[in-house]
């Protein structure tokens, strides 16, 4: 049997059970009107941005690379060594730094050298090759510590230079090859048939007129003129004749022995004129006993009688006097008879050249209109020729720096950075490329960007690490196939990029920026009435805007100068809903 307490418990329950229920279904059931009201868009409204007082810095950002700067493609300007042969690697250039005089690869065993230098190689540099390019390498060579001239001509002096580099280094400086020293061979062989097809023909004409007496006047001739010659030539080497030698030789020792006698006699002069010396004497002390020994004072003895000495020495004077003066005339005769000898000589050997001369002249005029002189006249020019082109070929021959062992770079030290050709591999076209030491950053903006860029602007490099460094535009190129301009820029500290050679990196370079702090609108606050003038909407009460004429300076990031009736906390509209 329940009690009445419970049976209030469960009125109370059932009561709440109902109402529950009623008020769900409630919710769920709504009029037509709840429901279009409910789904009415809610009242527009204002969104507004706070104006803002802060440095305003202007930016363009440059999407790039951090790479080795100023890249260079490396190609040989012929062959290496002096064979035109097929030209093969042996050594592939490698990846490092290139100092100057360093080997950058190998071709067919031959070295290839790297110079620094700003004219190509183009051409064999050969013995007495003259240009802009001998005198670079004589300044690269000189900078290694070889004594090269700087005169632009490769002559013996720079060969030696050449050949030492090249020792030092393992090699031999490139030597004519089998073909050219062949070739040399031929040069030769040629000369010497021409003179004997020139004798030959000289000889038939010889004999065929009776020239015999004038060759016979002209070879005396000619040996007089040698003779008189050598005869002047040995005077003028000899000082005196053996006569005058032994004038001179017997007035010398004259003089020596006149200077031995004054010297002797002023000798006993000086000895006769010392002071001799007293003898010792005994002296006693009051207080002491007699002590033995030479006294303070002695007494000089009477001069000695010098004079016969004196005249002595002033006749050794006399006879020295006497004997130079002798010699100074032996001499004096000696040189007019030398001068004598060789006037004479001069002239005989002035004499000797003209009888030479006419002599030739009565040869060749006796030689006049034979029938064998052209065959001479050609043989000599066939000789003149045949030695004019061994001359010819004899200039260059030697030691050369073939073409394509020397590469002229713009700067060293460089990085080889790639190379494109491997060993046993055919060197017909390029073979590396090569880079600078520094980094720089690779990139390209739009045409409207790139109008807002000019060199030496500031920037900041940031690698995907979160490391930024500080940088500088460095240049700009001309539009690319895409419309897109390429900047550079480089860093200003090379501390730590190395291993980030090659990952990409972000760039922002300052183009603007204010000098103190500045209100700043966003700039699609800004607007642009019809009368050209810049203003912004104030909000002043919800809802509620005013119009305000503004002047516009820099902008960035969306962000731009104003200047105006606004402070900082002014809400400003952007957008109206």
């Amino acid at each position: 049997m329940r009690t009445p307490r419970g049976k209030l418990l469960l009125v109370l329950a059932v009561v709440l059970v109902v109402a529950g229920t009623g008020w769900g279904v409630g919710t769920l059931l709504r009029s037509p009107a709840d429901e279009a009201a409910a789904r009415k868009p809610p009242k527009p409204s204002l969104v507004t941005v706070a104006v803002e007082r802060r440095k305003l810095v202007a930016t363009v950002v440059v999407s790039g690379a951090l790479e080795y700067g100023s890249p260079y493609p490396v190609s040989l300007a012929g062959v290496v060594g002096g064979s035109e042969t097929a030209q093969r690697a042996t050594r592939a250039p490698r990846r490092g730094t290139l100092a100057e005089g360093a080997v950058l690869m190998e071709v067919n065993g031959r070295p290839v050298f790297v110079f620094s230098g700003t004219v190509p190689m183009h051409r064999s540099i050969v013995s007495g090759a003259k240009g802009a390019d001998v005198k670079q390498l004589q300044k690269a060579l000189r900078r290694l510590g070889y004594r090269a001239p700087a005169t632009g001509v490769f002559d013996q002096a720079t060969i030696t230079a050449v050949s030492r580099f090249y020792a030092k280094r393992g090699y031999e400086a490139q030597q004519p090859t089998l073909e050219l020293r062949q070739r040399r061979d031929d040069l030769r062989r040629a000369v010497r048939v021409a003179r004997e097809v020139f004798a030959t023909e000289r000889k038939a004409l010889d004999q065929g007129k009776d020239v015999l007496p004038l060759k016979v006047r002209l070879a005396n001739a000619r040996q007089d003129l040698k003779e008189a010659e050598q005869a002047l030539k040995s005077t003028r080497a000899q000082e005196h004749t053996t006569e005058d030698e032994a004038k001179v030789e017997a007035a010398e020792s004259a003089v020596r022995a006149a200077g031995e006698k004054l010297l002797a006699a002023q000798q006993e002069l000086a000895q006769a004129t010392v002071t001799p010396t007293p003898a010792p004497s005994l002296s006693s002390s009051p207080t002491a006993g007699p002590t033995a020994g030479p006294t303070a004072d002695a007494t000089a003895g009477p001069p000695a009688d010098t004079r016969l000495l004196e005249l002595r020495v002033a006749n050794a004077r006399a006879d020295l006097a006497a004997a130079r003066s002798a010699l100074e005339r032996v001499l004096e005769e000696a040189g007019t008879a030398r001068a004598k000898r060789l006037t004479e000589l001069t002239k005989n050997v002035r004499v000797a050249r003209e009888v030479v001369v006419t002599a030739e002249q009565a040869l060749r005029q006796a030689r006049q209109l034979s029938p064998a002189k052209l065959k001479v006249a050609n043989a000599q020019s066939d000789l003149a020729a045949a030695r004019a082109l061994l001359a010819e070929f004899s200039r260059t021959y030697g030691t050369t720096v073939p073409p394509g062992e020397v590469v002229f770079l713009p700067k060293l030290p460089a990085r080889l950075h790639k190379s494109t050709v491997k060993a046993g591999e055919p060197v017909d076209k390029s073979i590396a490329t090569v880079t600078s030491s520094t980094f720089v950053v690779s990139g390209s903006v739009d045409v409207a960007e790139a109008e807002r860029l000019k060199t030496g602007l500031n920037a900041s490099i940031e690698t995907e690490a979160g490391k930024t460094v500080p940088g500088t535009v460095t240049s700009l190129g001309g539009r690319d196939a895409k419309g897109a301009v390429p900047v550079m820029i480089t860093p200003a500290s090379m501390r730590g990029l190395k291993k980030l050679a090659g990952a990409p990196v972000t760039v922002r370079v300052t183009i603007g920026a204010t000098d103190q702090e500045v209100l700043v609108v966003p700039a699609a606050a800004v607007v642009t009435a019809a009368d050209g003038k810049a203003r912004v909407q104030v909000e002043t009460a919800p809802d509620q805007t005013k119009e305000v004429e503004v002047r516009t300076g820099l902008s960035a990031d969306g962000a731009v100068e104003v200047a105006g009736d606004l402070k900082p906390g002014d809400m400003v509209v952007i957008n109206s809903a």
